[in-house]
């Protein structure tokens, strides 16, 4: 089990440069985790991909419908202290911290492409190239 972040799940839907890394990590680490905010981010870059068409209408509900199939049984509530915590320690978005306070709670490791969350949460977030 791993926590992976809303730009990992898009990478494994979205075709570009990282999208063999999360095939691999899928492969190796089937039981993916996030807190619900994942959906709305998920949403929004379907809805900038939709502004700019590059995708379809019908093909961003299916890849949301493809993607909720995948984090069904991994979805969790976050506990708000810990993430307002994390945020006093750091200059991350409360957004960010949500996944950072996830992976801590489930004593797994973060998987993200963050470059700030790699650096200020080392001893919890991984690099998807690195996983």
């Amino acid at each position: 089990m791993i926590v992976v972040d809303t730009n990992v799940i898009a990478y494994l839907y979205l075709p570009g440069p990282h999208t063999a890394a999360a095939e691999a990590l899928l492969e190796r680490h089937p039981h993916w985790c996030a807190p619900l905010l994942w959906r709305s981010e998920w949403r929004n870059i379907l809805a900038g991909h939709l502004r700019r068409g590059t995708l379809t209408l019908e093909q961003a509900i299916a890849l949301q419908r493809e993607a909720e199939a995948l984090m069904a049984a991994g979805e969790h509530d976050v506990d708000s202290e810990a993430v307002l915590r994390l945020v006093a320690e750091s200059n991350c978005t409360a957004y960010d911290c949500e996944f950072v306070a996830l992976a801590r709670a489930l004593k797994v490791a973060l998987v993200t492409m963050d470059q700030q969350l790699l650096k200020v949460f080392g001893d919890t977030a991984i690099a998807l190239d690195a996983s």
